[in-house]
């Protein structure tokens, strides 16, 4: 495949000032791409297709796109500090550590733990690493194309020392989504996606405890804005750039302030996640859906379900932080 089979050329509004950026479709769409990660040691983009049980990556260099298949629903998928050919994923309810070089169709796979056993139907949504290489993972209760279980989700940390018994930090939520840490490493944002919130904890990372939580964005505030706040990344200014499930957008906003700085368009309804990358940390990428559009509806989204890259934005990100609770499998 050819490393951008569509590009955008976009007029971007930004506190009255008028500017270009460009967006680039640059994989095919799957039914629902979620969980975007960089790994900037290999300049690699992982991604996943949740309910087909595949994990891609993606190398901007050539192009090439390849896969593997695991036997559930996956998200997210988090490259561990050690080792760069070993993955963390998250595959139904449970943690699994996972050996791929990223380009062949072999690999190897390992369960870690199994959390939420009162709600055997919920799974994994989002997570990440922190500084320190533990994990929050959150989940979601059961879904359908049209119906969610409410407040059968947690976030967790995990751990090396807790990671028979993970520890939940957060719950109950409907949907555990977005994640990020500013650039000081005292604030920990987090978004349980129905609220239509962002909220803002203090952050402690040598014992990785939250507390104190506040809400310093929500869509509410802004009559035009239209979706619901799924994955989230930070830039290097602090401001948060959030994808809108329904909303056919990725926003940034500040959340010092509460502003919102600026709405870029996309041309997918259920934009699902974002994450910096490229080799100057200054592309953003964005993963989209098409699991709940009807036949009628993909027609008129030819697009949805692919992975976007979105340039010329005057600012980027940082290296994300790797998993640590594992060595090898």
């Amino acid at each position: 495949m050819t490393t951008t089979q569509l590009s955008f050329y976009l007029l971007c509004y930004f506190i009255n000032t008028c500017f270009c950026i460009h967006l680039y479709q640059i994989t095919p769409p799957v039914d629902h791409g979620e969980g975007p990660t960089w790994d900037c040691r290999k300049n690699l983009l992982y991604f996943v297709d949740i309910h087909a049980g595949n994990v891609y990556s993606y190398e901007p260099s050539s192009g090439n796109l390849h896969s593997i298949h695991l036997n559930g629903e996956v998200s997210p998928v988090i490259p561990s500090k050690r080792d760069p050919e070993l993955l963390i994923v998250g595959v139904n309810r449970t943690v699994v550590a996972v050996e791929w070089n990223g380009n062949s169709s072999d690999y190897q796979s390992k369960p870690l733990v199994t959390v939420s056993k009162q709600f055997p139907m919920s799974r994994f949504n989002d997570g990440k690493a922190d500084k320190q290489g533990r994990l929050w993972f959150g989940t979601m209760g059961y879904e359908t194309s049209t119906s969610l279980a409410p407040n059968q989700g947690s976030l967790y940390k995990i751990t090396r020392d807790n990671l028979h018994n993970p520890s939940v930090m957060i719950s109950p939520v409907n949907i555990s989504n977005g994640l990020a840490w500013n650039k000081a490493n005292n604030k920990f944002y987090y978004i349980d996606t129905p609220t239509r919130k962002i909220v803002e904890y203090d952050y402690d990372d040598a014992g990785g405890e939250i507390k104190n939580g506040r809400v310093v964005f929500d869509l509410s505030w802004y009559s035009s804005i239209k979706g619901f706040p799924d994955g989230m990344t930070i830039d290097r200014d602090d401001n948060l750039w959030v994808a809108l499930y329904s909303g056919s957008a990725v926003i940034k906003v500040d959340p010092k302030t509460g502003y919102l700085l600026q709405i870029v368009a996309i041309p997918a309804e259920a934009v699902t996640s974002v994450i910096w990358g490229g080799q100057n940390l200054d592309v953003l990428y964005i993963t989209t859906s098409r699991y709940r559009l009807n036949k009628e509806q993909r027609l008129k989204q030819p697009y949805a379900g692919s992975v976007f890259a979105l340039t010329d934005l005057g600012t980027g990100g940082v290296k994300g932080f790797k998993a640590d609770i594992v060595d090898e499998i």
